[in-house]
């Protein structure tokens, strides 16, 4: 139990788990079995509105309002871009560092159709004390006072606002997380059984996904049921935990350290040493043409073997989810934290396999669609009840707070506003960013934790490939810290007037991320004002960012293929 930001927080409740457990729950849990999951009881609805039109008033929402932002300023180029499109790694063959240097969007993209960029907040700001928005991310939209999941409940008595397809019943995801982890990161709901989601610690993502710049998130993933199960089709925690630490190998291309196994268990040679013995570590060693393979252990082995399910590095196997909330801030004794309220949550899911081959031919038709129909703008399959399906085999969902400050689903405009990045930019992995980003081992609990549990502080600065600290880099080419370059407390922090790097500040980021992540408190509760003014408008499609003040850094509108003004490419890796 953990007491932060003002709330009780059940993180470690069911420190069931063992290293060498292979069953569902230990003899000792087996009264778990007559349990039953709570359902949520006493919840209330905003205004009710029809979400379910597939249509869009921005015909471009998959443009996020920080690739309109101008670089140039009077101290110089700055360069946020690169955080995002870069040179990529295979199997993402979408090397886009043009869009570095020229803002190439389809002729509907010219316009910023981002109004809320350019809108005075701070009168309404003004009107709301700081108890209160203390307040109202303190209060729990996710779980009832029963511990029952709101949204589950909701989605299995589906309004009619809600349903696309007029059927009575929800045919997208539906939240299953109870957020009460054990001394591994797994979930355990309340009857004892394991939710298959695990929970892992990262280095934010650069620039938005900064705390700094208004949120919090969290993520979660869960590999298929076969993962979870030994050959037998029973459940093994420790086969699972293999098989994780099998596809962080492959993700990474990198060697991952695992507690002293018996490979005999699996038949499988974990640590490529050529015998069937006690393997302590993953051995990454994936090159097919010199017949060099890997293999998941248990049923997900079988399946392999079968070419039901598929293995390659930086690709997720079939039927990976994750699971991704975004949050307020809280401040707790002086130090600003992960609120309990959630703005969103986000799901995905991998359904299908996409090969090498394949993917590079996804990236061909975009470029050739990209030259030859440039005022075509990106087609989204799918709906607000099913989710966005992604060229890549992804399905994307969404579920962000109405009127009243309780989770809803988004709508298809909403959604589509995701797809933009999640698959067409140069910095991401099978679609995504952040299990990519994981703490390694030797971080706290091997990175397998909740930020709750642990915050930023304490945490180094993360090297680069060419040895510099990526968030020193970031700020040496984005003095500001966020994409809009108008985070002035980040940059008052770490430069001077003339520009100059503050050298100390420097230092004291390189042994501590959270010094440049997390914003000073006063300015905490500013940002959470700002973004509660876009959920009693319910602009979104408007964006969704904090904003105090107009923007202008920001484009109103670009010309066809204009130039940004940055001339030197540079690399997120």
């Amino acid at each position: 139990m953990l007491l932060v930001g003002g709330f009780t927080l059940f993180l470690s409740g069911c420190f069931t788990s063992s290293d060498g457990e292979r069953s569902m729950m230990s003899a000792d849990d087996s009264a778990a079995a007559n349990k039953t999951n709570p359902v949520a009881t006493g919840y209330t609805f905003g205004t009710l509105v029809d979400l379910t039109a597939d249509a869009t008033d921005n015909p471009v929402a998959y443009i996020p309002p920080q690739c309109y932002t101008d670089p140039v300023s009077e101290q110089g180029v700055q360069n946020p871009c690169y955080a995002c499109h870069t040179e990529s790694k295979r199997p993402n063959y979408l090397n886009d560092t043009d869009v570095q240097v020229g803002y190439n969007f389809p002729e509907t993209g010219l316009k910023n159709n981002w109004d809320n960029l350019f809108k005075d907040r701070t009168d309404d700001i003004a009107n709301v004390s700081d108890q209160e928005i203390i307040n109202y991310v303190r209060e729990d939209n996710y779980f009832s006072d029963n511990g029952g999941i709101i949204l589950a409940a909701k989605l299995n008595n589906l309004p009619k606002e809600w349903d696309r397809n007029k059927n009575g019943r929800w045919d997208g995801y539906i939240p299953d997380a109870y957020f009460s982890f054990d001394e591994q990161g797994f979930d355990v709901s309340p009857a004892g059984e394991y939710t298959g989601w695990r929970v892992f610690a990262y280095y934010p993502f650069l620039g938005t996904f900064m705390p700094t710049n208004g949120s919090t998130d969290d993520v979660m993933i869960r590999l298929p049921e076969a993962f979870r199960r030994n050959k037998d089709g029973e459940f093994d925690l420790l086969a699972y935990r293999i098989n994780f630490a099998i596809v962080e190998s492959l993700i990474k291309e990198k060697d991952i350290p695992i507690e002293k196994t018996d490979e005999t268990l699996y038949g499988v040679d974990l640590d490529k040493n050529g015998t069937l013995s006690k393997a302590t570590y993953i051995k990454y060693d994936w090159a097919p043409k010199e017949n060099r393979m890997m293999s998941y252990v248990g049923q997900a082995k079988e399946l392999l073997e079968q070419g039901d399910i598929h293995l390659a590095a930086r690709l997720y196997p079939e039927g990976t989810e994750f699971l991704h909330t975004v949050r307020y801030l809280d401040v707790n004794n002086g130090k600003v934290v992960m609120a309990r309220r959630m703005k969103e949550v986000r799901y995905s899911r991998k359904n299908s396999w996409r090969n090498y081959y394949q993917l590079r031919s996804i990236v061909n038709d975009e470029i050739k669609e990209r030259h030859d129909f440039p005022w075509r703008t990106k087609v989204a399959l799918g709906n607000m009840e099913s989710g966005l399906t992604v060229a890549q085999g992804w399905t994307y969902q969404g579920f962000i707070e109405d009127d009243a400050g309780q989770l809803r689903p988004q709508t298809y405009e909403e959604t589509y506003f995701c797809t933009g990045c999640h698959g067409y930019i140069g910095a991401s992995n099978d679609t995504t960013i952040s299990f990519f980003r994981k703490f390694d081992h030797g971080s706290f609990r091997n990175g397998w934790y909740h930020w709750l549990e642990k915050g930023l502080e304490g945490v180094a600065d993360p090297m680069r490939e060419d040895g510099r600290g990526e968030y020193a880099y970031y700020l040496e080419q984005n003095p500001s810290g966020n994409e809009f370059r108008d985070n002035k407390e980040v940059l008052n922090k770490f430069f001077n007037d003339d520009r100059s790097p503050k050298l100390q500040e420097f230092e004291k980021l390189s042994e501590n991320i959270g010094h440049l992540l997390l914003p000073e408190p006063e300015r905490a509760l500013m940002l959470n004002k700002a973004y509660q003014v876009v959920v009693k408008e319910q602009s979104y499609k408007l964006g969704r960012d904090a904003i105090v003040k107009p923007v202008k850094t920001v484009h109103k509108s670009v010309e066809v293929e204009q130039n940004t003004g940055i001339k030197e490419i540079l690399s997120y890796y």
